[in-house]
């Protein structure tokens, strides 16, 4: 080895004594927890990092370490006043101590923590999240959602063996009101790595068919309050505040709280006191229903009543007017009766003399009547006689028929060759025509002729 070299181990040994000769004892440490976890010898491990003011690169990484001795008496007092657990990506404020070793390297040894330096970024980072789904538009949608007159149909957001789950299902069945649910269970992850991705799925599922449910319940039971942080997330609460179903949450104890409780619906803050909501909201239904069946029975009562009223009134009114009716009749009636006796009787009397003078006139009327018709019948038997055949063949007149006995009335009546009888007042004599002629001016010059 030439003397212009080093060893690893003797460059390491120098780092170390200039570390520890050149660096205060104690530095209070801002910076955020990417990695943290319990070992079985008790050491809690962890690895600060600081990130650019975009925060999305690093800039700067070292290991640190909480001995056993030390976490057993800083944790307790941290999940105390925070509520929380040490966990990946919480920001912190611990007081730690720097070493370098020749083997292991730069690291952070963790001597305390402060406590109100979390919470003060637990709070920051829920007014945060608050602060963007007030941005976004969406912080009041789920609580202006329209809670329906009843809870019968209830879509639950849990974990399947939780006994909050369990407890809350209970309290329904056994309700004092004798009120009917159907609760059906969407199971969901509610602490540990995959809580954000479990709860939104189950979320997704039940808006896919929101028509079957009248609201959403997400609960989850006791616990170490420490694993309320992961329902602290953004895409959590704004899925709730855009479901279409009003959201009930009830997560953790009386004292927890999440973005979740800022966004939901109604708040409760247990299990319990969910189905302790729902239960006291279908009795105020009940009650509403029970004053408004008495209302009605009241109403319908009444309205009974004064109908009997104006029915008896209309009676009475009723008998009255028959009465008066029935008077005013039966004086119509006898005066009707008055004067159809009156008018009958001269009615008869007329009819009695126009009879009389009827018979009279018919008795003159009928003797004129039959000398008229007499000299009638005797002037048609006259001309009658005077048109007998035998006295118009007696006066030199013939009558010719055809040999089937047809009268002959005119020459039209009479073909050449055909046998004709002509009757003559003594006589008949037979002929054959042979030649027929017919009325015209050469026959008419003919007969002149002759």
């Amino acid at each position: 080895m030439t003397k212009d070299s080093v060893t690893l181990l003797e460059l390491n040994s120098l780092v170390r004594s200039v570390v520890e000769q050149s660096l205060d004892g104690e530095y209070w440490l801002e910076a955020e927890l990417s990695e943290a976890r319990l070992a079985q010898n008790g050491h809690f491990y962890v690895e600060f990092v600081q990130k650019d003011a975009s925060g999305r690169s690093f800039v700067a990484r070292a290991r640190g370490t909480v001995w056993a001795r030390t976490y057993n008496m800083i944790a307790p007092l941290f999940e105390r006043a925070t509520g929380e657990r040490l966990r990946a990506g919480m920001k912190v404020r611990v007081l730690v101590t720097v070493a370098f070793h020749e083997l292991y390297g730069y690291s952070l040894n963790v001597v305390n923590i402060d406590p109100s330096f979390t919470l003060g970024d637990l709070a920051q980072r829920r007014r945060e999240i608050l602060a963007q789904l007030e941005a976004d538009g969406i912080l009041e949608d789920n609580r202006q959602l329209p809670l329906p007159l009843l809870l019968k149909r209830i879509a639950v957001v849990s974990s399947a063996g939780a006994a909050g789950y369990g407890d809350f299902c209970d309290q329904l069945a056994n309700n004092d009101y004798g009120l009917c649910f159907h609760v059906q269970l969407f199971p969901a992850v509610m602490q540990g790595a995959n809580v954000e991705e479990s709860v939104l799925a189950a979320l997704a599922a039940i808006a896919d068919e929101a028509e079957r449910w009248d609201c959403v319940v997400v609960i989850r039971g006791g616990g170490a309050t420490s694993d309320l942080a992961d329902f602290d997330s953004y895409p959590l609460a704004a899925a709730v505040a855009q479901m279409p179903l009003p959201v009930l949450v009830g997560i953790g104890h009386e004292r927890d709280e999440t973005v979740l409780d800022f966004v939901a619906h109604t708040r409760v803050k247990t299990p319990t006191a969910a189905a302790a909501f729902i239960i006291d909201h279908g009795a105020q239904q009940l009650a509403l229903l029970d004053e408004l069946q008495g209302r009605i029975t009241q109403g319908v009562a009444m309205r009974v009543e004064n109908l009997r009223l104006q029915l008896a009134r209309l009676g009475l009114s009723f008998v009255q007017s028959a009465k008066f009716k029935v008077q005013s009749s039966k004086l119509k009636v006898e005066g009707l009766e008055q004067r159809f006796v009156q008018g009958s009787k001269f009615k008869v009397q007329s009819s009695k003399l126009k009879l009389e003078s009827l018979e009279q006139r018919f008795g003159q009327s009928s003797k004129l009547k039959v000398q008229s018709s007499k000299l009638k019948l005797e002037n048609l038997q006259a001309r009658l006689a005077a048109l007998d055949p035998v006295l118009q063949l007696q006066r030199g007149y013939t009558l010719t028929f055809t040999a089937d006995g047809r009268l002959v009335h005119s020459a039209a009546d009479v073909h050449r060759g055909e046998r004709l009888t002509t009757r003559f007042a003594d006589g008949s004599v037979e002929s054959v025509a042979d030649n027929v002629l017919q009325r015209n001016d050469d026959l008419d010059r003919t007969m002149v002729g002759a």
